[in-house]
């Protein structure tokens, strides 16, 4: 009965324990979220971020534990001793047992350290320990803002081109409907018809395309969140005129210190440097002082082993002072002195890949900003040849051929527009990562 009341208090205790963390992952989207909801839900969702802030909160509990031996340390220790035979000493011509057949004893015992080089170190690192993992977070979450950015501005350049496919689908089908009243009426051949069944056929093609590429778009997008895969996730793109936030200011320059790459490196350093100061202390000595209080039994009949007492209490001072380990502390403080000229090199290599970086992603910005250009203007300049196309073709001026031209020259230099668009604002964000602006704030 006993052996079932546990097992029963363990399968509660393992239900609560899966109940809490789902009540902990039950947080809903709001229908229709913006850009914006979807950052914020990202930032306190993503995986990726879950993990860094664990990461923080174990750092913290891993400080705690490397400080902990600054606090006094309590030890309980006992035994008892069976002497089997009493050990004997020769006095005055003769064998003489000494000591009692049963002996025990119970000590307490407090140490308090006093100069530690291990505890010295934990107490100058610990702000650098959790200052490193704030930064891992921070880099997560800027990560997180970048991707969800570039995957929304995806998702909704999707939406667009199916709205631009519908709408060619619709003007097709009243083109292949005359068409084929056209034809029945014996006023153009089967050819017309037959080309207009071919490109609404195209279109049709099109619109599946983007529409299962839109799917998957979608659960990429709730990967990025760490929604589950049977929530439903929709968005809003009222009032989201993505023309508007194109423009970017690149004659500011960069600050490499605004880089979290860059931040965490010189936390390394300082890190690093801390160590070579750790194994500059260890030529330091120990010191710790020390109480203990003892409770001491003898008797030769076990059964009053306890009856008695005999306390001892001892008070003092530990002191260790390693002279010689055959130039061990000379080797590690020389290896942690190169490993500081080592982030050195690796800070200079951060500045000169990031400054590369940032060149590239400033003159991918300045080219996808010309293509933007362009393909605006083209966009309008088609409209204009389609309308005057469809207008002379309504008159018996142009064939349907020049129709069909024009209608297919539309449909591709608005999907080269939205393209374009998709690809400045994502190198936007691109040159904004690099000169360290994103907000996760």
């Amino acid at each position: 009965m006993k052996f079932n009341k546990i097992v029963y208090s363990l399968a509660t205790l393992s239900l609560l324990s899966n109940t809490g963390f789902a009540q902990q992952q039950s947080e809903n989207l709001p229908p229709n979220a913006t850009l914006q909801q979807l950052i914020d839900y990202a930032l306190r969702n993503q995986i990726s971020i879950k993990q860094a802030e664990l990461d923080e909160s174990i750092g913290e509990k891993d400080i705690d534990i490397s400080l902990s031996g600054w606090y006094p340390q309590l030890g309980l220790t006992g035994n008892f001793n069976h002497n089997v035979k009493l050990p004997t000493m020769f006095f005055n011509g003769a064998n003489i047992p000494m000591g009692t057949k049963n002996s025990s004893a119970l000590t307490l015992q407090a140490d308090q350290q006093i100069l530690n080089p291990a505890l010295m170190q934990a107490k100058k690192g610990a702000e650098l320990v959790r200052l490193s993992n704030k930064q891992n977070t921070e880099s997560q979450k800027i990560n997180a803002v970048v991707e969800v950015s570039k995957a929304y501005y995806d998702i909704l350049t999707s939406e667009e081109q199916i709205k631009i496919v519908r709408e060619n689908i619709a003007r097709l089908q009243k083109q292949l409907k005359d068409a084929k009243s056209q034809y029945d009426v014996g006023l153009v051949d089967k050819t017309d018809y037959k080309r207009a069944q071919i490109a609404l056929a195209n279109s049709n093609a099109d619109e599946k395309r983007t529409v299962e590429l839109r799917k998957y778009k979608y659960e990429y997008m709730k990967q990025l969140l760490a929604l589950d895969k049977t929530q439903n996730l929709t968005l809003s793109f009222n009032n989201m005129n993505m023309e508007g936030q194109v423009l970017l200011d690149t004659t500011a320059g960069m600050n490499i210190t605004n880089r979290i790459e860059f931040q965490q490196l010189q936390t390394s350093k300082k890190i690093q440097e801390l160590n070579t100061q750790y194994y500059k202390w260890t030529y330091l000595p120990n010191v710790s002082i020390f109480y203990n209080y003892a409770f001491n039994y003898r008797n030769n009949s076990f059964g009053k082993l306890y009856n008695d007492n005999i306390p001892s209490s001892v008070a003092g001072l530990n002191l260790s002072l390693p002279i010689f380990q055959g130039f061990k502390r000379k080797h590690q403080i020389n290896k942690s002195k190169l490993q500081e000229e080592r982030i050195d090199w690796d800070i200079k290599n951060l500045e000169n890949t990031v400054n590369t970086e940032y060149s590239l992603a400033k003159a991918t910005y300045n080219a996808n900003l010309s293509d933007w250009k362009t393909a605006q203007e083209n966009v309008e300049l088609s409209k204009e040849v389609y309308e005057t196309i469809k207008l002379q073709y309504d008159e018996g001026i142009k064939t349907y051929l020049d129709l069909m031209t024009a209608e297919n020259d539309l449909k591709i230099t608005q999907f080269n527009y939205l393209n374009a668009l998709y690809a400045l604002l994502a190198s936007k964000l691109d040159v904004q990562k690099a000169v360290g602006a994103i907000q996760t704030n």
